[in-house]
C-alpha cells in the first residue's frame, strides 16, 4: 500500500504541469558561454581574447571548452597589458573583424580606457560614419565578495556617459545570453557589464531563450514584477535587491513595479514613464556610488544639459517630460556608501545596498510609517 501511494506521487511529480517546475534551469555562466559559443560558429570574423581565456577555460571559466572547440587563432591569451591587448582587439575590429575583449574585472579597464574610449568609441565619428568598430568589451562590474576597493567598482556610470558606447548591464541567464548575442552582432562598440556573483546562479529559462536564435534587443528594459503603487528600477545584481524587497512590501499591501534596465545605453526612457505615470512614485536602486548615483545631478552649458550619470539621466529625464507631473513625490535613491569598498565582510555588506534600505525607502516615498 505504501509503495503504491509512493509511486502515484512520484507520477503526478514527474508529469507537473507547474511552469515554475516546467522551466529549465541555466547558470548565467553557461549563458554567457552559449552566447560565446553559438556566435562563434555562426560567424568566423568573431574571435575571444584576454587574460587566460584560452587553455585555462578563462578566470570565471566562462570561456570553458572554446579553445579547444576553435583553436589558438579565435581564442587568444593575452600577457596582462590591458591597453595593449585591448588597442590589438580595436584595430581587428577596425580591421573587419569581431573580437571579444575579455577583461578580468572591469575595474582593469581603466588601464585601457583610451583605447575604449578614444580608439573604439570616437572612431565612427571622426571617420564620418566610414569606419565602424564592431567590438565587444566585456568582463564582471560591481562588487564581488572580499575582494576590496580596486575590485569592486561599478562602471555603469562611466561607460554609459560617453557617446559612441552602447553599454549593457545583463541581470539573469536570459539576459546574459541574449544581450551578449546582441552586443556580438552589434556594428559598434558594445559594453557588457556582467556581475560576477551571479556567474553560478541558476536561474528558469524557457526553450526560447536556449534556442541559437534568440538575441534581446540593446535599449529595451524589462519588468521583471508588474505593480501599482511605486516603481523601483535597478540593473544588474540590484535587480534582485529589488525583487526580494518587493516580494517583502507585498506581504504589506504594496505592490511595487520592477524594471529590470539591461540596457543603461541607450536607456528605455519609455518603458520608465509608463510605469511612473502609473504609479506616480520612483524608487531607484545601484550599486555604485551616489555621486554618480541615480539623482538630479545637472550641469548646464549654453542650451546643452550635460548630465553626469545613468541615474541622473532617468531623473532629468522624467523632469523634462510630462511624467514630472505625474509624481506623488520626490524621487528617492538607494546607491552603495559613498566610500571605496570595505574588505570586511561586515562593512562590505554595509557599503552596499540591502533589502530593507530599498524598503525603508519605498516607506518614506509613500509615507508609510
Amino acid at each position: 500500500m505504501m509503495l503504491a501511494t509512493a509511486a502515484r506521487n512520484l507520477t503526478r511529480r514527474s508529469f507537473s504541469t507547474s511552469k515554475a517546475l516546467a522551466a529549465q534551469q541555466l547558470t548565467v555562466r553557461d549563458a554567457l558561454n552559449a552566447a560565446l559559443d553559438e556566435e562563434m560558429e555562426r560567424d568566423e570574423k568573431v574571435f575571444l581574447l584576454g587574460e587566460e581565456v584560452a587553455q585555462y577555460d578563462g578566470a570565471y571559466k566562462v570561456s570553458r571548452g572554446l579553445w579547444k572547440k576553435y583553436g589558438d587563432k579565435r581564442v587568444i591569451d593575452t600577457p596582462i597589458t590591458e591597453m595593449g591587448f585591448a588597442g590589438i582587439a580595436v584595430g581587428a575590429a577596425m580591421a573587419g573583424l569581431r573580437p571579444v575583449c575579455e577583461f578580468m574585472t572591469f575595474n582593469f579597464s581603466m588601464q585601457a580606457i583610451d583605447q575604449v574610449i578614444n580608439s573604439a568609441a570616437k572612431t565612427f565619428y571622426m571617420s564620418a560614419g566610414t569606419v565602424n568598430v564592431p567590438i565587444v568589451f566585456r568582463g564582471p562590474n560591481g562588487a564581488a565578495a572580499g575582494v576590496a576597493a580596486q575590485h569592486s567598482q561599478c562602471f555603469g556610470a562611466w561607460y554609459s556617459h560617453c557617446p559612441g558606447l552602447k553599454v549593457v548591464s545583463p541581470y539573469d541567464s536570459e539576459d546574459a545570453k541574449g544581450l551578449l548575442k546582441a552586443a556580438i552582432r552589434d556594428p559598434d562598440p558594445v559594453v557588457v557589464l556582467e556581475n560576477e556573483m551571479v556567474y553560478g546562479v541558476s536561474y528558469p529559462v524557457s526553450d526560447q531563450v536556449l534556442d541559437k536564435n534568440f538575441v534581446l534587443p540593446i535599449g529595451k528594459a524589462k519588468i521583471m514584477r508588474p505593480g501599482k503603487h511605486i516603481t523601483i528600477v535597478a540593473h544588474s545584481k540590484s535587480v534582485e535587491t529589488a525583487m526580494l524587497a518587493a516580494n517583502e512590501l507585498a506581504g504589506k499591501g504594496i505592490e511595487a513595479e520592477v524594471i529590470n534596465l539591461r540596457s543603461l545605453r541607450p536607456l528605455d526612457s519609455e518603458t520608465i514613464f509608463k510605469s511612473v505615470q502609473k504609479t506616480h512614485h520612483l524608487v531607484t536602486v545601484e550599486q555604485g556610488w551616489p555621486q554618480s548615483g541615480m539623482y538630479p545631478r545637472i550641469y548646464y552649458s549654453g542650451s546643452e544639459r550635460l548630465t553626469d550619470c545613468i541615474g541622473s539621466e532617468i531623473c532629468a529625464r522624467i523632469m523634462e517630460h510630462e511624467t514630472f507631473f505625474h509624481l506623488d513625490a520626490p524621487i528617492w535613491r538607494v546607491t552603495g556608501v559613498d566610500v571605496p569598498m570595505p574588505y570586511a565582510k561586515t562593512l562590505e555588506a554595509a557599503a552596499l545596498p540591502q533589502v530593507p534600505d530599498v524598503v525603508n525607502a519605498v516607506n518614506k516615498v509613500l509615507g508609510v510609517k
